[in-house]
């Protein structure tokens, strides 16, 4: 089809890419404008100790500000914070859900929550408790998750530990790494004690630090066989150690957080005012409009469709049967012969005169 073709199309269905648009649109400005007044307000989050800087923070790296909106906007309609505020305020979830709405401001870690609603007296106290909830759903609960890590290596550290003072009271012996090395010492030093009474003609002496040092030996031998298992019980006790150090620093940094994600520092509400009529109309009734208008198109391109494959599928006229004249010849199919009658009509004519 050419451009002369789609508009003759246009032309005549006219009636239909003008009237569903228009409909639509009626239909959206009455509710508009029919509908109660709305109220919003918008709270504005400006938390920048809580993006980048050091990496022991949650929200680091160049894309640090993306990440945090988008945490955000995920927390302010979880259904655990939608919950929660519901049950402060007392306003339905579904209600606060469809009037929630979260923007970046640039690319900065600021953000503004609008929140719209029937009610003006809900506005101030549904954005009050949004912006605390998704805080605390986002920090708080880091703080609750190192919290449980402390407590796990706290008991790991407990564990080994008594593992420990259980092994040295089934073997009588405490701190017998301590022991041994003490041991290896003495019989060291005895033993250059005894080269030195030998070299001066002290038998006694050197018969006394020989006594000395078979002692010392015996209780190596004594000692060498445990030290595995016991060595074993240091090492995760150690770790434990370790892990419990790790947990509390990260409790610290996560106290920090929730700390610098304190709602009375980090939020503050705007005036509540009235949704302006005007705005709302052009936000809603351009794109029902527009909805309309590629509505009638798609109708428009159906019918057409439709109207192009009825004609398509009736024969046409010069293929159909004339109907038989009177007088005329028939065919064994009852179809008119014309050449035939053409041919009679001049041999009668001829044989009556």
């Amino acid at each position: 089809m050419e451009i002369v073709d789609y508009l003759r199309v246009a032309r005549r269905r006219l009636w239909l890419l003008v009237g569903i648009p228009l409909v639509a649109g009626a239909a959206a400005a009455l509710v508009v404008l029919l509908g109660p007044q709305q109220y919003a307000a918008t709270s504005y989050v400006a938390a920048p100790a809580l993006v980048g800087g050091s990496a022991a923070q949650q929200y680091t790296g160049t894309q640090a500000a993306n990440q945090f909106a988008a945490a955000f906007a995920a927390a302010v309609t979880s259904p655990q914070v939608v919950d929660q505020v519901a049950a402060d305020t007392g306003v339905p979830a579904d209600t606060l859900r469809g009037g929630l709405a979260v923007k970046q401001v640039g690319a900065s870690s600021q953000l503004t929550v609008t929140y719209t609603a029937a009610d003006r007296s809900t506005v101030d106290p549904v954005l009050a408790a949004t912006g605390k909830r998704a805080l605390a759903f986002l920090f708080a609960s880091q703080v609750g998750i190192a919290t449980d890590e402390v407590k796990t290596a706290t008991d790991e550290l407990t564990t080994a530990t008594r593992a420990i003072n259980d092994w040295e009271k089934t073997n009588k012996v405490s701190q017998p790494d301590k022991l041994y090395q003490s041991t290896l010492q003495e019989i060291a030093s005895l033993r250059q004690q005894q080269l030195q009474m030998q070299a001066v003609g002290n038998a006694r002496g050197a018969n006394a630090a020989a006594e000395s040092i078979s002692a010392g030996q015996k209780r190596l031998d004594g000692l060498g066989p445990k030290l595995p298992d016991y060595q074993a019980l240091i090492a995760q006790r150690d770790s434990a150690t370790s892990a419990l150090a790790s947990a509390r620093q990260r409790l610290q940094q996560a106290r920090a957080q929730s700390q610098a994600a304190d709602p009375e520092k980090v939020t503050s509400v705007g005036e509540v005012q009235p949704v302006s009529r005007v705005k709302a109309l052009v936000g809603l009734v351009l794109p029902v409009l527009g909805a309309g208008l590629l509505l009638a198109v798609l109708l428009v391109a159906v019918l057409e469709w439709l109207s192009r494959s009825r004609r398509a599928g009736q024969p046409s006229a010069v293929g159909r049967a004339a109907p038989a004249p009177t007088g005329g010849q028939r065919g064994s199919d009852d179809t008119v012969v014309l050449p035939a009658v053409t041919a009679t009509v001049p041999e009668q004519n001829s044989r009556h005169r």
